[in-house]
């Protein structure tokens, strides 16, 4: 068994851009500032593992995007678009190889630890346009959990952005029921990280840091028909 770490060029955790005081302006705040980025490990399960691994993150456009690889995992910081096109490319990559593979995806934003933000007078978050993904031709299947990190206070609801969240995966096709800990997608790679990138996104329209997991299996000799 082998597996991929694939970090985003961005800055070491203590190293992170930060703001420092208010802003007026939102435009001040760029993505990177605000700690957009995926945190991922690419895992194949095939002897040729080396050369799937490399081909896959060669494939992959790094346009816009700050990408750091160390031994552990890859993080990758930009909009969110760009970042999670950059994971669907990778991953549907590897994916043609025809081997077994599992990605452990995290997604935050919202200046999470290690850096710091302070947004302008009135602004709870910093929201962000839904990511659009063109289709790969690939099956995923997935565990998907969803974070709002209320920082600060208990107020506010933590369960019902979580819950629309379950409803708009249900809405989409995507949904393939509950595990312990865990809401089950079963679609194309595509659909599966938009549904996943996009419930992200829409709860960060009102809490400014969000994280979301999901792990993937692809091309697994034990995925039901």
């Amino acid at each position: 068994m082998t597996f991929l770490s694939a970090r985003p060029t961005g800055l070491p955790c203590g190293q992170q851009p930060t703001i420092v005081g208010a802003v007026t302006e939102l435009s001040d705040i760029t993505p990177e500032a605000y700690g957009v980025g995926a945190r991922f490990t690419l895992s194949v399960y095939d002897s040729d593992y080396v050369s799937i691994i490399l081909g896959a993150l060669k494939a992959a456009d790094p346009d816009g995007l700050e990408i750091e690889t160390d031994d552990i995992s890859t993080w990758v910081t930009g909009s969110e678009q760009r970042v999670v096109s950059y994971v669907r490319d990778v991953v549907a990559a590897a994916a043609a190889s025809g081997a077994h593979l599992s990605v452990a995806l995290m997604l935050s934003r919202g200046c999470p630890a290690g850096m710091t933000c302070e947004l302008p007078s009135g602004v709870r978050a910093i929201g962000a346009d839904p990511v659009v993904l063109e289709e790969t031709g690939v099956r995923a299947r997935a565990h998907w959990s969803l974070y709002p990190l209320l920082d600060g206070g208990s107020e506010g609801d933590h369960l019902t952005p979580i819950l629309e969240a379950i409803e708009r995966a249900k809405a989409e096709g995507v949904y393939d029921g509950l595990d312990h800990g865990a809401t089950r997608l079963d679609a194309d790679l595509a659909r599966v990280l938009e549904t996943v990138a996009n419930a992200w996104i829409g709860v960060g329209d009102v809490v400014q840091h969000v994280t979301t997991h999901v792990t993937i299996s692809i091309n697994s000799p034990g995925a039901p028909a």
